[in-house]
C-alpha cells in the first residue's frame, strides 16, 4: 500500500486556508467528525490515514476542528532557549508525524521546502508569521516574496511545494507560540534556502522532544541549526 503518494479525493487544489465545510458535508455522506480534544484530533487522524486515499480537505478541516487547550498538549510543548523545538505528538503509523513546534521570543525558521509532502499547521498559542517566496529559477537569484499572512489563535494553514518555500517566525519579543504541525508523508531531511542568494542545502531535522519527553542531550545538541 502506497500511503506516502495521497490523492486529494475531494478538491484538487487546496491552495485556499478555508474550506467549503458544507461541500465537505455532502460529499463525506452527510457527517463531518466531532472533534472535542487532542486525543480526538489523532484519533480521527489516524482514521483518514488508514487509507491510501486521503481527504486533504478533510485532514484541513479536522485541523481547524480541534480547538486548543493547553492541558492536551502543554506535555509536549519543550522550549529551548536558543531555537524553536520540534517535539513528536503522534507518528501516524508511519504515515504522518503530528507534532508541537514551540517558537521562543524571536525565534524563527530559515526558509525551506517540505520534500513533497503536505503540511498543515495551526495555532495553538500566540501568533506567527508565515512568509511565501517563489521557487529560485537559478542559483544566485533573490527570492522572491509571494505572499505574507498572520496565523493567530487556532487559525489553520496549508502548504505544499507545488505553493513554494516559506519561513515561520515568532515575532513577538514578550510571548512564545506553539503550533501543531502535521506532515504526510513523513521526512527526516528538507531543502533551505538563502534568501539572497537563493543558494539551496540540505538540513536534517530532527525531533526535540518525543511523546512528552526530551531526547539525550547530546543528540539535541548535535542538531544544527535551521535559523539563517
Amino acid at each position: 500500500m502506497e500511503v506516502c503518494k495521497l490523492k486529494d479525493t475531494y478538491n484538487n487544489n487546496i491552495d485556499h486556508d478555508e474550506i467549503d465545510e458544507l461541500k465537505l458535508y455532502k460529499h463525506l455522506g452527510g457527517g463531518l467528525p466531532t472533534v472535542n480534544s487532542l486525543t480526538d484530533l489523532i484519533q480521527e487522524l489516524n482514521a483518514v490515514f488508514a487509507s491510501d486515499s486521503v481527504n486533504v480537505e478533510l485532514v484541513h478541516y479536522l485541523m481547524k476542528s480541534y480547538k486548543s487547550n493547553p492541558l492536551d498538549w502543554k506535555k509536549y510543548a519543550k522550549f529551548d532557549r536558543y531555537r524553536y523545538t520540534r517535539n513528536l505528538v503522534d507518528n501516524g503509523n508511519g504515515k504522518y508525524n503530528l507534532m508541537a513546534l514551540c517558537w521562543g521570543e524571536g525565534h524563527g525558521s530559515a526558509i525551506h521546502d517540505h520534500a513533497n509532502s503536505h503540511c498543515f499547521m495551526k495555532m495553538l498559542k500566540g501568533s506567527l508569521e508565515e512568509v511565501r517566496f517563489a521557487w529560485p529559477k537559478s542559483e544566485g537569484e533573490e527570492l522572491q516574496v509571494i505572499g505574507r499572512k498572520r496565523l493567530n489563535f487556532n487559525d489553520v494553514c496549508y502548504i505544499n511545494d507545488s505553493l513554494g518555500l516559506h519561513r515561520v517566525e515568532n515575532t513577538s519579543h514578550v510571548e512564545g507560540a506553539v503550533s501543531l504541525h502535521l506532515y504526510c508523508p513523513p521526512y527526516s531531511q528538507c531543502s533551505v534556502f538563502n534568501q539572497t542568494t537563493g543558494q539551496r542545502s540540505v538540513c536534517t531535522v530532527t525531533f526535540w522532544s518525543m511523546y512528552g519527553k526530551k531526547r539525550n542531550r547530546d543528540i539535541q545538541e548535535s542538531r544544527a541549526p535551521e535559523d539563517n
